[in-house]
């Protein structure tokens, strides 16, 4: 039995049909019982609650051979990294008192500094706090700049007819598609491979800058002149808080969005086959172009 936590999520839907696509035995955990019934549809089970609940999560995490831990993203939460310790703790307690034996932890490039990446270092505090557990052997997958973070590019092409954020455009830096990273994880659920505590970098393709990776989408969505802009810190605030996300989240992402700027996130990491993965821009700009070309349509109505 395998268990996934932000089972609805990018990288843990996708590990989930991975895994039921193989026929193995899978138990999802998420909010929604609604949103979990695709899985349930194709043969796991679905437990339904609160990360927060250390009880439920304990639960849930019975009988597993292994876990796939995460913290999901509150970008409304008032206080990100309060929010992420209460996750992280009740995660580690529950993963003690199930029994659990093998964890795959998502984290993240950056997660080996200890400050000056904003809400990674969440991800750092969570990676020491399951080292200290007695008896558990813990993965921690460290991917880079996730691809689809360029998604929330799509409302601005449509309003403004341009791409930006608070990062340099001409700064190279790894990205990878989360088809990747779930692909890893289900790798690693499976294979049980890693013993005491390691860390696993997923470097994406290649390295290459927003300038690059916008031209090509661009080009994909029949804008081939779509340029990138770098926005001030303060104008990515406001236009994240226009989007939902709450003050401290958005601080927290202009602090990461420094350290990627800096050279910090993302940077510097030698380049294996085990730490290269397939999918390239040229290929997620297809999958771009689809959600893109379905926004249009839907603002056109």
């Amino acid at each position: 039995m395998y268990v996934i936590t932000g089972a609805t999520g990018n990288i843990g839907s996708k590990a989930a049909n991975i895994l039921l696509e193989k026929g193995e035995k899978v138990r999802v955990i998420g909010r929604s019982a609604d949103r979990l019934r695709q899985f349930v549809n194709k043969g796991a089970e679905a437990a339904v609650g609160s990360l927060k609940d250390s009880a439920f999560v304990t639960r849930a995490f019975k009988g597993a051979d292994a876990v796939f831990a995460m913290i999901p993203p509150d970008h409304t939460a008032t206080d990100f990294r309060a929010y992420q310790n209460e996750v992280g703790t009740s995660l580690a307690a529950a993963i003690t008192k199930a029994g659990v034996r093998h964890v795959v932890n998502l984290s993240s490039q950056g997660a080996d500094r200890p400050a000056g990446t904003g809400p990674i270092l969440g991800l750092h505090d969570q990676e020491q706090r399951l080292d200290r557990l007695q008896g558990v052997n813990v993965v921690h997958v460290r991917p880079t700049y996730f691809m689809e973070n360029l998604l929330a590019n799509i409302p601005l092409i449509n309003r403004q007819g341009i791409a930006g954020s608070a990062i340099r455009g001409d700064v190279k830096f790894a990205m990878i598609a989360t088809r990747d990273i779930a692909a890893n994880v289900a790798v690693q659920l499976v294979n049980k491979g890693f013993k005491g505590t390691s860390a696993w970098d997923l470097l994406g393709e290649r390295d290459l800058s927003l300038n690059e990776a916008i031209a090509v989408i661009g080009r994909e969505i029949g804008k081939p002149d779509l340029k990138y802009m770098q926005f001030s810190y303060e104008d990515a605030a406001k236009s994240m808080q226009e989007m939902g996300l709450s003050p401290d989240m958005s601080r927290l992402i202009n602090e990461m969005c420094k350290a990627v700027n800096g050279g910090l996130l993302g940077t510097g990491r030698q380049r294996t086959p085990e730490n290269t993965t397939p999918t390239s821009i040229e290929e997620f700009a297809l999958v771009f172009a689809e959600i893109f070309a379905a926004s249009t349509w839907r603002q056109a109505a």
